[in-house]
């Protein structure tokens, strides 16, 4: 039996599989994190997530988890989640997972000149379409109503080339229909260059949202989630820089910006969710952590303090499962997330440069490290196998 055993096989037996999991809420709030584990977990919404154990949320027709980059996105008005790059097979294809039936299906996707390795995404409230930019270029992918896969594939579209050259590093998030893109080149720090949805059209000067007191929020890389409301489109996005030194909340109806506490895990790799009250971190280890947040309460907010989605925890203890979201933070979220994404799309983050304060590039050199370690112990274990042979 054992002569039959072939080297990948071998490997196989001692190299974990790497998963990709997700953070994501659904139209009610209830936290979803997907495939952590091997699984899908509800942790239901923001009071139950300091005791008790997340509800496992698996069906059938899920997508692997497997993607180096997945990100997950809610259609608040459809009670939808779409899932990108969740399946290393394919990575163009969009999952869904239809909230109300409890189901998932796959959306197939014709990706044209669009390429779904390297983009950063997010999913605009009220038209439901998908604005990215991957390599210079906007493209938007109009998802309609969907719930559930159509027979026929939807389509990436070229909206036009993005006026902040190729080798810009996305940094985008959503706001009253309109696409913030932070740590553009040669724009100052507190400052946004927004493109404007519904009119298609890039802003010639960009915005200033500065922090009370004179200070701003830094030109960097980092990651980004937009805060919902009870009705109507967004209009605040938490910005995380890859340092994970502050958290910047910034409004974009007052056009001002709150510093809050930044995450207790500093992580380059982790990614972000909001929902109205929350937001959200999933970090390379698969730990879920939250900061409680209250609209137009400054006060409350600055003394608001990271706490651990306990029953999350509880279900698969961080650490327990390997996770590729480290390698994400050397590869574009895109798909986010936020995945980046932004769950609203913009948890996704980033592509291969090294993030100007070096955190995603330490995330992707801690990776081949231990990739190369695992290898190592693999070699020892094949050889040790053979032996047996």
């Amino acid at each position: 039996m054992f002569r039959t055993l072939t080297l990948v096989s071998l490997l196989n037996l001692v190299l974990p599989t790497f998963s990709s999991p997700c953070a994501v809420f659904d139209a009610s709030f209830n936290l979803y994190v997907l495939g952590l584990g091997g699984k899908d977990w509800n942790a239901g919404t923001q009071e139950s997530w300091t005791s008790g154990t997340a509800a496992d949320a698996t069906v059938s027709g899920r997508p692997p988890f497997d993607g180096t980059n997945t990100t997950c996105y809610l259609a608040q008005f459809y009670n939808a989640i779409y899932v990108m790059n969740g399946d290393a097979s394919k990575p163009s294809d969009v999952h869904i997972f239809n909230v109300g039936s409890k189901s998932w299906s796959t959306q197939s996707v014709t990706t044209g000149t669009f390429d779904p390795s390297s983009f950063n995404a997010i999913l605009d409230h009220d038209t439901n379409v998908f604005y990215a930019l991957s390599k210079g270029e906007l493209f938007f992918l109009d998802m309609g109503s969907l719930i559930t896969a159509n027979s026929s594939a939807v389509s990436w579209v070229d909206v036009e080339k993005s006026p902040f050259g190729d080798s810009y590093d996305p940094v985008m998030a959503l706001a009253q229909n309109h696409v913030h893109f932070l740590d553009v080149p040669g724009t100052p720090a507190g400052d946004a260059n927004i493109f404007v949805i519904h009119f298609s059209f890039f802003q010639p000067d960009p915005q200033s949202y500065p922090v009370s007191g004179g200070s701003t929020f830094p030109a960097t890389h980092g990651q980004t989630a937009s805060f919902f409301q009870t009705s109507g489109v967004q209009q605040e996005f938490a910005f995380i820089p890859d340092d994970g030194s502050a958290t910047y909340v910034i409004n974009v109806e007052t056009n001002t910006t709150q510093a809050l506490a930044g995450p207790s895990t500093k992580d380059a790799g982790a990614t972000y969710a909001a929902s109205i009250t929350a937001l959200v971190q999933l970090d390379s280890a698969g730990a879920v952590s939250f900061l409680p947040y209250t609209e137009g309460d400054a006060s409350t907010n600055s003394q608001a303090k990271w706490s651990s989605v306990a029953n999350v925890a509880a279900a698969v203890p961080a650490g327990s499962t390997s996770s590729s979201s480290s390698a994400s933070a050397s590869g574009s979220k895109g798909a986010t997330s936020t995945h980046g994404a932004s769950a609203t799309g913009s948890g996704a983050s980033s592509s291969g440069s090294a993030s100007p304060t070096g955190g995603a590039s330490s995330g992707s050199n801690s990776l081949a490290v231990n990739i190369f370690s695992l290898g190592l112990v693999a070699v020892g274990s094949v050889g040790f196998i053979a032996s047996l042979i």
